[in-house]
């Protein structure tokens, strides 16, 4: 069993047992409320015996309940951390049994017995409304395999640790089995469900030649992979690093109740001394004036806050997490409730990214087949889109070895020598650099001119086809209160406008390099309300670096992107850009449920706050002050998690 595992099981354990004590504790508390309340233990003992066993008979589930936060309490303060809720809870419920000591004052053993078990109900309510909202996590942590099976010499399987696996070994997938790590089928054909990963509940078929990330379950047939990555870069490892460090990256709005109930917790302690001991001073009632101060510091507790609002964060992570878009951080949450301008790239976000030849204009003294022959020998060992829809268009055979001298320039194309010929491909920025002119093609699509030694020998159109749910993304974030939507793209100016008027796009840059990208980024950044967000979706292959800059980075189809993880702050785990404003619906409702949850229980507690300081509200009252707001806190927090 693995070390996740074990660890999930103890906690599952001290689950249970908390529960059992405390169910324990309400049954024993029950009882002894009743014998109290019926009179018996005043027939018993008469007046004053009936007093002391009332204390002895309360503190039994007192101490059960509350044995923990008692010696927490006592931990916190001999480390000089005393103020914090179990201080509360402790100083209290002990003052409340404390008040026997005042004969001419009613007892309160009970309520100090009720206060402590209702508290710990609380705090096991909030533990398994944590475990609610980590499920969805917690099922994705569970995509780690445990093993990968490696074929012998004499064609049996050895399950070895995937640690152990060394990239470009083949590797044996199971029906029901996980795929360890990210590869390539070799051999077998097979339906995938990668649900785990990104929220598709379609499975997905794949065979020889296929990519097959890790963490995607085996549904059918068996394969053979070939692996590509070591284990701990591939996919699922990536993204159980994700969602591990996600709970460090603490939003705004989370920092500041941390810090204020430091601040908080202290002052109202000092308040709830100060009532009591003026109010002693003052009137000479010092059991009344005591009381209420325990009171007071009954109510002042900040449960509701410190649990509800990281909650209601946690919840907003999980619920992103069940429609496949992983949000790094609660931090990155709200910023994306505040998006007001998204900045988008073309290729592989609003289009398929998969290109192909659709025309090919060849100069007079070259042939279609002579030019895509020149074309497919310089992108010879290129791995862009582009170079790959050329290489496939080209019907002959590809020689490297006839290839020497190869180059990229961004944002510009390649040069090669081909046959000892200068070839060049690319846009007509390149042909330009090099003295040649290339004519305009009326034909809609990327255009790939070529030259061969000086001479313009024609051009290559190439399409990409824009994804089927492109327009209704625009439409949903323009419906979501996204103000402006901008499209920025390397691609010709043609082709960029006739998208743009497709989808519905407010406003597109074309024909940019990637320091443009980053240039046109910082502009728009420059032009925003500061209260106001920019967010910039990428393939999250070639854009880190504006992905990096933007306030909100969002990766698409980053499923084994090393580069998109890395720079990202929101990773959506399959290719949709629907799911853009989807997760802008979550961030929404989850800063609205946490702010509903602030405004509550600051306004509850400091009604009841008032009403106890003026001996109006009881330790009954204090209680639901306490518990009760906590407990409707985390309903209500829990709401994050639910996505339509």
């Amino acid at each position: 069993m693995s070390d996740a595992k074990k660890k999930k099981r103890r906690k599952k354990e001290s689950l249970e047992h908390k529960r059992n004590r405390i169910l324990i504790a309400l049954a024993i508390f029950a009882v002894v409320f009743a014998v109290d309340e019926l009179g018996v233990l005043l027939a018993a003992f008469g007046e004053p015996g009936c007093v002391y066993a009332s204390f002895a008979l309360f503190l039994v589930p007192f101490v059960i309940a509350g044995h923990d936060v008692l010696a927490k309490a006592w931990s916190n303060l001999l480390r000089g951390k005393a103020f914090d809720e179990s201080f509360l809870m402790a100083v209290a419920t002990l003052g409340a049994f404390a008040m026997v000591l005042f004969p001419d004052t009613d007892p309160h053993m009970a309520e100090g017995a009720a206060v402590m078990l209702f508290y710990q109900v609380g705090e096991l309510f909030q533990a398994y409304a944590v475990g609610k909202s980590r499920k969805s996590i917690a099922d994705m942590m569970d995509i780690a395999p445990d093993y990968a099976n490696i074929e012998a010499a004499d064609g049996s399987l050895e399950q070895v640790d995937p640690d152990d696996v060394a990239v470009g070994s083949v590797i044996v997938v199971k029906p029901g089995e996980r795929v360890p790590i990210d590869g390539v089928i070799v051999e077998g054909a097979t339906q995938l469900d990668t649900a785990a990963l990104t929220g598709e509940s379609v499975p997905r078929q794949a065979g020889a030649g296929d990519d097959v990330i890790s963490g995607c379950i085996n549904i059918t047939g068996l394969i053979k992979v070939r692996t590509a990555k070591p284990f701990g870069e591939s996919t699922v490892a990536r993204v159980l690093e994700l969602v591990e460090n996600a709970s460090e990256k603490k939003a705004r709005t989370e920092n500041f109740i941390t810090r204020f109930a430091r601040v908080y917790t202290p002052a109202v302690t000092g308040a709830a001394a100060l009532l009591a001991v003026v109010g002693g001073f003052v009137t000479g009632a010092w059991s009344d004036w005591i009381l209420r101060g325990l009171t007071f510091l009954v109510v002042s507790c900040p449960c509701a806050l410190v649990i509800s609002v990281p909650l209601s964060f946690f919840g907003g992570i999980g619920g992103a997490s069940r429609i496949g878009v992983l949000i790094k951080g609660s931090n990155y949450l709200e910023a994306l409730a505040e998006v007001d301008t998204v900045v988008l790239d073309k290729t592989g976000t609003l289009t398929k990214g998969t290109f192909e030849v659709v025309a090919t204009h060849p100069a007079p003294g070259f042939t279609a087949e002579r030019l895509l022959e020149l074309a497919a020998h310089a992108e010879a060992f290129s791995d862009h889109p582009i170079a790959v829809s050329v290489r496939e268009a080209y019907s002959g055979e590809l020689d490297p070895k006839r290839v020497a001298d190869s180059a990229n320039k961004a944002g510009h194309g390649v040069s090669a020598t081909v046959d000892g010929k200068k070839v060049l491909v690319g846009n007509e920025k390149l042909l330009a650099e090099a003295g040649i002119e290339a004519p305009a093609c009326e034909v809609a699509g990327t255009i790939l001119h070529v030259a061969s030694d000086g001479a313009y020998a024609g051009h290559i159109v190439i399409a990409d086809e824009v994804k089927k749910d492109a327009a209704q993304a625009i439409a949903d974030l323009h419906a979501a209160g996204v103000r402006r939507c901008v499209m920025l793209t390397g691609d010709r100016e043609e082709v960029a406008a006739a998208v743009s008027a497709q989808l519905g796009i407010d406003e597109h840059h074309a024909q940019l390099l990637p320091g443009d990208k980053v240039d046109h980024v910082e502009r728009l950044l420059a032009s925003e309300d500061k209260k106001r967000k920019l967010a910039f979706v990428g393939d999250g292959i070639n854009d880190a670096p504006v992905l990096s800059r933007a306030d909100v980075g969002i990766a698409m189809g980053a499923m084994g992107s090393d580069a998109a993880i890395e720079a990202a702050d929101v990773v959506l785990m399959d290719d949709k850009p629907s799911n853009i404003a989807r997760a802008m619906r979550v961030a929404r409702k989850t800063m609205r449920i946490v702010w509903q949850n602030i405004v509550f229980a600051l306004g509850v507690k400091l009604l009841i706050l008032v009403l106890a300081a003026l001996g109006i509200a009881n330790m009954w009252l204090a209680v639901f002050g306490d518990v009760g707001v906590a407990i409707i806190a985390i309903l209500n927090a829990m709401r994050a998690m639910r996505v339509d």
